[in-house]
């Protein structure tokens, strides 16, 4: 029992060092202010350790560091994938989510007499059996339906 006391007190003082440990610590030490100023920052400039304010932003810099010319098969594959994502006279014909089969019942109501005698012409009308039209995502086969 009285080891299980010293060990907590030990637990309580190491908690409580950490704690005043963690205050201890300045602000400028932890975030120095900078050179940028908030324009800059918010424009992605760089500020260079002279102060001067470097025009070009940071993914400029990482651009010019990366860039390089494409293969012939990754510009085949950029175009092919870019007219896969646009519209088409062939994708608006063939939807790109179709309704699923939904069956409908078509009724046609003869011409009939109101109930104040009117005279009330033929129609059609139609009752779907479901409630709701569910429709495919693209790609998800609805043939066998």
């Amino acid at each position: 029992m009285r080891m299980m006391k010293c060990v907590m007190k030990s637990r309580v003082l190491c908690a409580l060092v950490l704690l005043l440990a963690g205050c201890a610590t300045s602000k400028e030490e932890l975030l120095p202010a900078g050179n940028s100023d908030m324009m800059a920052i918010w424009s992605g400039r760089q500020a260079d350790p002279n102060g001067a304010a470097d025009s070009r932003t940071v993914t400029e810099t990482a651009r010019s560091a990366l860039r390089r010319a494409l293969t012939n098969d990754e510009a085949a594959r950029l175009q092919q994938a870019d007219t896969a994502y646009t519209r088409t006279q062939s994708s608006e014909i063939h939807q790109q989510f179709p309704r699923l089969p939904n069956p409908d019942m078509v009724m046609y109501v003869f011409p009939h007499l109101s109930a104040g005698n009117l005279p009330v012409p033929g129609y059609s009308t139609v009752f779907p059996f479901y409630h709701q039209v569910q429709y495919a995502l693209p790609g998800e086969r609805v043939e066998g339906l």
